[in-house]
């Protein structure tokens, strides 16, 4: 019977909110069991907003001090066992030395035949599983014995805790219109839809049932002012305007999202909003893999193989996802 148990994963938002649900699914198979997540800084938003853990570890704070005062840190909050979701070598490292009983990571790294006492057989990159399907495999230990489906992990997202939105950016809101949000940009997460399919979205959407956001980091504003500005008065920017526990809140007090697949679009759709993931027919980051998941979620990609895309900046096949199925796809998921 585990107690206190750290579950690792120090990549992006997207990955993190997949991996919330099997945090959930522990929580029911284990009654008092503590949850520790080491994450990155910029998902700790994420991880306080959602019930199923008990205490957010910062690596990047971390990384501050010593490989000893890390160890010192490690044993002080006397975990039964720890699970390597996402491969470390010092975190693996790092938990060896503490001598945390149970240290479970994928067979598939070196590392963790050094550092790790079970492993577990996890291959990502051929797998027909989705993310949330394959972060499941590492808790076998612990009494996951089979592989959940996704109609059962979608009531285990656990994002029930986001701040409280503030008014200056409640005020933002339209009541009786539709509030959708349209996240253009990936941050080189994600094949991007393209600014003229935006910007033809932009048109189809009825403004009498619609308010249209543009949203993104600061960066994104930037480099999109020139197009947000020709859209005028048909959307509001608010690309760069809000921390991300904010940006969580408002989409928390939103209607729905728009984009590639980003953390925003698997935030929203762990909120239980309208999400609508755009996604290129390839290999691994197509939807069989990192579909959004949610009550509200679904995403449109083409049925074909998109490998001359592959080695291209742009990709024809997401580019060819027309703005007509996208704005019928969000008037089926209202409905929903």
């Amino acid at each position: 019977m585990i107690k206190n148990l750290i579950i690792c994963r120090t990549d992006g938002i997207g990955d993190v909110v997949l991996t919330l649900p099997v945090a959930g699914l522990l929580k029911k198979l284990h009654l008092g069991l503590k949850i520790w997540f080491v994450g990155r800084s910029y998902t700790e938003a994420v991880i306080s907003a959602c019930e199923h853990i008990d205490n957010f570890i910062n690596w990047d704070e971390l990384s501050g001090i010593s490989f000893n005062e890390k160890i010192e840190y490690f044993i002080s909050l006397q975990a039964d066992a720890i699970v390597h979701v996402f491969p470390n070598k010092e975190l693996a490292k790092i938990a060896y030395h503490s001598n945390i009983p149970l240290r479970v990571g994928t067979s598939h790294r070196f590392q963790n035949w050094l550092y790790c006492n079970r492993l577990v057989h996890v291959g990502r990159k051929r797998s027909p599983l989705h993310e949330s399907q394959l972060n499941a495999r590492f808790f076998r230990p612990f009494g996951v014995k089979k592989t959940p489906s996704l109609e059962e992990l979608v009531p285990l997202m656990g994002l029930t805790r986001p701040d409280k939105l503030e008014e200056t950016y409640a005020q933002l809101l339209d009541s009786n219109r539709f509030n959708v949000i349209l996240h253009p940009k990936s941050k080189g997460s994600a094949r991007e839809w393209g600014l003229d399919n935006f910007g033809e979205l932009i048109r189809l959407l009825p403004k009498d049932r619609y308010k249209i956001f543009i949203s993104g980091s600061p960066e994104d504003g930037s480099a999109l002012q020139p197009q947000i500005e020709a859209w005028g008065n048909d959307v509001t920017d608010i690309t760069g305007k809000m921390s991300l526990p904010q940006f969580i809140a408002f989409i928390n007090k939103a209607d729905g999202l728009v984009a590639a697949s980003t953390g925003p679009l698997h935030i929203a759709a762990a909120l239980g909003k309208v999400a609508v993931g755009l996604y290129a027919p390839m290999r691994p980051i197509h939807p069989g893999r990192w579909a959004p998941l949610g009550v509200r979620a679904d995403f449109l990609v083409l049925d074909k193989q998109c490998e001359k895309c592959r080695h291209e900046r742009r990709c024809a096949c997401i580019e060819s996802i027309k703005p007509t199925d996208v704005v019928l796809k969000l008037e089926q998921l209202k409905v929903r």
